[in-house]
């Protein structure tokens, strides 16, 4: 897997203060994509062990709530190869960040069998995330005023309410328990 930025202290992509990964990788290829040079999956840089280094040091902080994935797009099943192994160790680590992750895949194409994005950690990599920002950046629909998201048809799915439901539950920016809380781990 290759990346095109890390960001320390990004404040526009999730809860929070967060550092954030763009991964490089993206079939969708959204008309109007504020970044079209991470569609291609060579772009940037090669993640490596340091890159994974780097990240954890940047998350250690208590002021970093935690990590946002986008890209291109975490959910190219190359992609999630790499980062599923990645934020099994961010978990282990750092068990109260959260982790946001930005698809242009709609959470019903991650969970269908025989469709692009799915893959062998899929449902791995959907366990370890607490916020997925879902669907693609359709121009026509862009809203500046929507918080963390560039169009009014993509989503923001509170990962661990929707597990616990059996059902997808929007995230609630205004609910108290969120903030801070974190993936469930034993302690």
């Amino acid at each position: 897997m290759y990346y095109g930025e890390i960001k320390n202290c990004d404040i526009a992509n999730g809860e929070g203060v967060r550092v954030t990964l763009f991964v490089s990788g993206c079939t969708n290829r959204c008309k109007g994509c504020f970044q079209p040079e991470t569609w291609d999956f060579c772009y940037g840089q090669p993640f490596t062990a340091e890159t994974e280094d780097t990240l954890l040091t940047m998350l250690a902080p208590g002021y970093i709530n935690g990590l946002t994935l986008l890209g291109g797009d975490p959910f190219e099943p190359e992609n999630q190869r790499a980062l599923a192994p990645f934020l099994r160790v961010v978990r282990a680590a750092l068990p109260r960040k959260t982790v946001w992750a930005y698809t242009g895949f709609t959470y019903e194409a991650l969970l269908a069998d025989g469709s692009h994005p799915r893959c062998e950690v899929t449902d791995e990599m959907l366990s370890l995330v607490d916020v997925l920002v879902d669907g693609p950046f359709v121009e026509a629909r862009r809203d500046i005023s929507l918080r963390f998201r560039g169009s009014s048809n993509q989503r923001i799915i509170d990962m661990n309410e929707t597990r616990r439901a059996g059902r997808i539950v929007l995230w609630n920016d205004n609910a108290p328990e969120f903030s801070g809380a974190g993936h469930e781990t034993e302690e």
